[in-house]
Order: structure tokens, then C-alpha cells, then sequence
């Protein structure tokens, strides 16, 4: 499985149906979550309008407007005529944000804490799935792509959007929506973070030890190692912001 079919999996299950009242903010939310998280990544192009407008439930003309706000950030570009559509752009590059948090530090601090229950959770339950053979073969190859695109990144930022979408596939595999959407709030959430701190090399190469043996665990159908291995690489990290953020 390649990684847009991968992706375009992912999006039925990240994007929610919007019952907002404001569903022009809601949907300009998403959109750019599912940008940042790699979901979409720079150079893809959106799904058709029609189908995002049924991903999301909101209208065409709601949805277009959506798009247009995204173009004027800069994030999307739209081309026109024949085999026109919306592409995404390199416009979100890993930087050292800080003024991103800034005022945050107890709601980060909370939502480190809440990943930290959701994730393991989440690899726990694909885990269970796999032990009573309930991942078709897509799911442990897509899983397995996954984890490959992570450990072959070959920069910094591509790295970030791999490891993001490595545990949103995860998540999926739980087959709990809520869990989907638990583990989609919380990896926005460590994105911001992980701006505001400089890449360590040692860190990286940690953390991929980490997701191998997860990511081995829910093939096996270990259902106690994958949340335990989890919980670890979910400690580990929010060790290393609480030092470095404070």
C-alpha cells in the first residue's frame, strides 16, 4: 500500500462530520489539523470537493470557502482547467516555536497527560484486533508502511508528518472512532510542542526503537507489550518537553 492510499484512508476516519454552528471555523480547523498532521501532505492535492463536503458534512459553498481561507494563509493553491484542484503546500516546515505556547503550559501539560492514556490504549486495542485476526491484510500492510516511512524520512519535517501518521494509523486499527479522535487532538497538540524544542538525534533514534517494537507487538497481537511499549514512548517524550518547556 502506498502512502496516498494510506492517507486517503486515514482522512475518512481524522475528519469528522462538523454539527458546529460555526461550521466555516470548524471546517477550516480540520482541514489544516489534517495539513499539519501530514495527512495531506505538501505537494498532494485535496480530494474533490464533493467528497470532502460528505467527509465533513457541511456544504460545497461552506466548504469552498473553507478552501478559499486556506489559500489566502498560503497553505493551499488551487489550479484551474482541466485537471485542476487544490494542492497542498510546503508551508508548514518543523521551526522553533515557542510564541505557539506561550500561555499554554498547563493545558500542554494536561494534554501530555491525556495522550498518554489514549495512545496506549489505542495500540492495546489494534493489538487485540490482530490476536483474533480482525486487521485484514491492507491494515497490517498499511501499518507496516507506516512504520517504514517513519525509520526512511529523510528530513526533519517529513519525519514529523511520518511519526504523526504512524499513529494515526495506529489509532484506526483500534476501530474505536472516539479513540481516532482522542489521538488526532492529542498528536496536534505534541505537534505544537515538539516546534518549540530543537531535534535530538539520540531522541529520534530512541523513539524509533519504540515504534518498531509497537508497531511488532500489534502484528503479534500482544496486547499487553503494544500498550505497554506505548505508554513508555508517550512517557519518554513528554519528559523530554516537560525539561526542555518548562
Amino acid at each position: 500500500m502506498n502512502d496516498t492510499t494510506a492517507g486517503e484512508r486515514l482522512d475518512r476516519v481524522v475528519l469528522r462530520p462538523i454539527h458546529a454552528h460555526h461550521a466555516f471555523e470548524a471546517c477550516v480547523e480540520q482541514l489544516a489539523i489534517a495539513i499539519r498532521l501530514g495527512i495531506y501532505p505538501p505537494g498532494s492535492m485535496l480530494p474533490p470537493e464533493r467528497d470532502l463536503a460528505e467527509l465533513l458534512a457541511v456544504s460545497r459553498a461552506t466548504l469552498r470557502e473553507a478552501i478559499t481561507a486556506l489559500r489566502s494563509a498560503g497553505v493551499v493553491q488551487t489550479r484551474r482547467g482541466r485537471g485542476g484542484g487544490t494542492e497542498v503546500l510546503n508551508v508548514m516546515p518543523v521551526q522553533r516555536n515557542r510564541p505557539a505556547i506561550a500561555g499554554r503550559q498547563e493545558d500542554l501539560r494536561d494534554a501530555l497527560e491525556f495522550r498518554a492514556i489514549v495512545e496506549p490504549g489505542a495500540a492495546g486495542l489494534a493489538a487485540a484486533r490482530s490476536s483474533r485476526d480482525e486487521l485484514t491484510g491492507d491494515d497490517r500492510a498499511a501499518l507496516e508502511a507506516a512504520l517504514e516511512t517513519v525509520e526512511h524520512a529523510p528530513d526533519e519535517a517529513i519525519h514529523r508528518r511520518a511519526d504523526s501518521i504512524l499513529h494515526l494509523t495506529i489509532a484506526r486499527l483500534s476501530g474505536s472512532p472516539r479513540l481516532i479522535t482522542a489521538v488526532t487532538d492529542a498528536q496536534d497538540d505534541l505537534h505544537t510542542m515538539l516546534q518549540a524544542i530543537p531535534v535530538l538525534p539520540r531522541n529520534i533514534k530512541h523513539s524509533a526503537s519504540q515504534h518498531r517494537a509497537i508497531v511488532t507487538a500489534i502484528l503479534a497481537g500482544n496486547e499487553s507489550r503494544a500498550n505497554r511499549v506505548m505508554h513508555q514512548h508517550c512517557s519518554d517524550t513528554a519528559a523530554l518537553l516537560r525539561g526542555l518547556l518548562g
